[in-house]
């Protein structure tokens, strides 16, 4: 545990107290007189005990944009040194904590000893694809060259299918590890018990109450599981394995006997981290530490494949968060989008340069295509939308639209796009051929903090309404036969419902964390940011920043449907830029466009983020809203 004194040298930043990011709350406070923002949302200014604020500031040395940040989110005093410094050494969890792990664990140690053939099953997404990496890597350091099934989106879906199992099987497979997947495939374990498959169930998505029948199951959501752990994703899963095996096997003097050289399973981190990220997990407690460690790991581009991808992404510098979730996480996941689903583990497993390369180039194109075909159908799905809301009767909460000719590898990105524009959690469902004569829809959902998606998925399943269907809170996957469409939707409008009983829904809320200057945003503070209190993601939502009476100098549009502008305080002073995704047709962006040249000030709120371009470092913001001022001057 670090002591006081290095929390304060640590913590102190060279710039000193950022004074001039606070120095507008009481003026902000009084300027924010509009009731709704642009996007229709009420803005809420975080509170924090001031006597608190200044507590942590002195104790810890922390500047008091770092304190207040600290307080709103709750991070207790006790705790801030664990917070802002953890390290693996002392804050890694035990993976024995996890239920039935020291089982699993003894076993694969056992397998890997005996030179058993053990393959992977992993699922499509990142969360798989990285999951099915770390294996190969961790096997092959042991001696064992495990081959690899990740099943075709398009045509197989999503989790176990004893087809892909009994071709494992038919190579020799008498071990099977499936990782991020399968927990509730109960059939399918059925199966592969009778075909002589020895199953371990790696997973983190919501289980029923009872579990399936394979020889292990380790997920933290366990209703058995007193872990601690249930934010992890599935590669944080197969991560724990790794640990708790290796220490078996080096308990067990295998290394040794073999002559093999132990592997650094630290450096499997940055595979944990691109997972975390991109799956939607909490990045709260252990996640934390896993994405800080990964994301270092990722910087020193060790790894061939992602090395590769980074270079096709000209991706320069120091990658961040960011990054990963839009440009490395879609390309990993874009093969599968095309019927390549392989394409992204094979990139992040191989050793051999060209091969990678050759793989990133590859997976560059296919997530062009995906891009082209991507906006074509939110298009679409956004019209289907309006088109519902003006047919209304009655307000709805829940999002559900569908079609038969749109692309089924692209429904989830398309629900998260819904849920962005319209503030709803959206489910979107494609029409297809079922392989077997008829037609079935492949659906997924995204939601919103508060609503349940894998609950609601779970329950439809139960009521027959769903062929297949699970995930987690914000995210999941079904399949729904025709006939079923109508109540399904029925019956999600319902379940969502509830689950927002007793708060207003029809109103967006944003919590703006620090109300600030244009002044005060400087490179200095986004890395404040960044490096003290971030990683940000899931669970752990970036701050979000409001700058109260702004001049927009300039606004254009940009690429597809941006909006960027040079703004600063309405007084004068440096200038900042900013941009505005996918707001040209917006109210956000047609007003940024109007206020241009100064012709009116704008309340803004958005992100604080850090530009490098040609070694140089500015500051600028990534607005998602904006709000008039009530009756002022011009």
């Amino acid at each position: 545990m670090a002591t006081d004194q290095n929390i304060k040298k640590q913590a102190r930043p060279s710039s000193g107290r950022s004074e001039a990011v606070v120095s507008a709350f009481s003026k902000a406070r009084e300027a924010f007189s509009v009731t709704y923002s642009l996007q229709g949302a009420r803005w809420i200014l975080a509170s924090a005990d001031l006597d608190q604020v200044d507590r942590y500031m002195k104790f810890y040395c922390l500047p008091e944009i770092i304190a207040r940040l600290l307080c709103i989110r709750g991070v207790p005093f006790q705790s801030v040194d664990e917070f802002l410094n953890p390290s693996l050494r002392e804050h890694f969890p035990d993976p024995s904590s996890l239920a039935g792990m020291d089982a699993a664990a003894s076993d694969l140690a056992s397998a890997i000893k005996a030179g058993r053939k053990i393959g992977i099953f992993a699922d499509f997404d990142v969360d798989g694809s990285t999951s099915a990496a770390l294996l190969v890597r961790f096997l092959r350091h042991c001696g064992i060259d495990a081959p690899v099934y990740i099943p075709d989106r398009l045509t197989e879906g999503y989790g176990p299918n004893i087809e892909a199992f009994k071709k494992l099987r038919e190579q020799g497979i008498t071990h099977l590890l499936v990782a991020d997947c399968g927990v509730t495939s109960f059939d399918v374990m059925d199966e592969a018990r009778k075909i002589g498959l020895h199953v371990t169930i790696l997973d983190h998505h919501e289980p029923e109450a009872d579990l399936p029948s394979a020889d292990h199951i380790i997920d933290p959501k366990r209703p058995d599981c007193a872990s601690g752990l249930s934010m992890l994703s599935a590669c944080g899963v197969c991560f724990m394995l790794c640990v708790a095996t290796n220490t078996l096997l080096r308990e067990r003097g295998y290394y040794k006997h073999k002559d093999l050289r132990e592997p650094v399973l630290k450096n499997f981190l940055e595979l944990v981290a691109i997972s975390t990220i991109c799956d939607m997990v909490p990045l709260t407690a252990a996640n934390r530490l896993l994405v800080r460690s990964g994301m270092a790991v990722l910087n020193r581009r060790t790894n061939p494949g992602l090395k590769a991808l980074m270079e096709v992404a000209k991706l320069e510098g120091v990658p961040g968060v960011t990054d990963v979730g839009f440009a490395i996480g879609p390309r990993i996941n874009a093969g599968s989008r095309v019927h390549r689903s392989d394409l992204g583990a094979r990139l992040m497993a191989t050793d051999n340069p060209e091969e990678a390369m050759a793989i990133a180039l590859e997976l560059d194109e296919c997530n062009k295509k995906r891009r082209a075909m991507q906006a074509q159908m939110f298009k679409e799905a956004a019209q289907k939308v309006e088109g519902d809301a003006s047919d209304a009767q009655s307000e709805t909460h829940m999002i559900c639209v569908d079609g038969e000719d749109w692309h089924p590898g692209l429904s989830g990105l398309v629900a998260g796009q819904l849920k962005e524009r319209f503030g709803q959690p959206a489910c979107v469902v494609v029409w297809g051929p079922d392989g077997r004569g008829g037609i079935e829809g492949k659906g997924s959902g995204r939601s919103i903090p508060g609503v349940n998606m894998a609950s609601a998925f779970i329950d439809a399943r139960r009521e027959g309404l769903l062929l297949k269907g699970g995930g987690h809170a914000m995210a999941g996957g079904f399949t729904i036969a025709p006939e079923h469409y109508e109540a399904f939707q029925a019956f999600m409008e319902d379940h969502v419902t509830r689950q927002l009983t007793g708060e207003d829904v029809s109103i967006l809320e944003r919590e703006i964390d620090v109300v600030a200057s244009v002044r005060g945003i400087t490179p200095q503070v986004v890395h404040l940011l960044e490096d003290q209190v971030g990683p940000f993601g899931e669970g752990f939502r970036e701050p979000l920043f409001a700058l109260p009476n702004i001049r927009v100098h300039s606004a254009d549009p940009v690429g597809r449907d941006h909006v960027r502008a040079l703004i600063s305080d309405w007084e004068g002073g440096p200038r900042i830029k900013c941009v505005a995704f996918r707001s040209a047709e917006l109210p956000l962006g047609r007003a940024l466009l109007d206020a241009a040249g100064g012709r009116m000030p704008l309340h803004l709120a958005g992100y604080l983020k850090l530009n490098v371009w040609q070694g140089r470092e500015s500051a600028e913001m990534h607005i998602v809203d904006a709000a008039r001022l009530t009756g002022a001057a011009e």
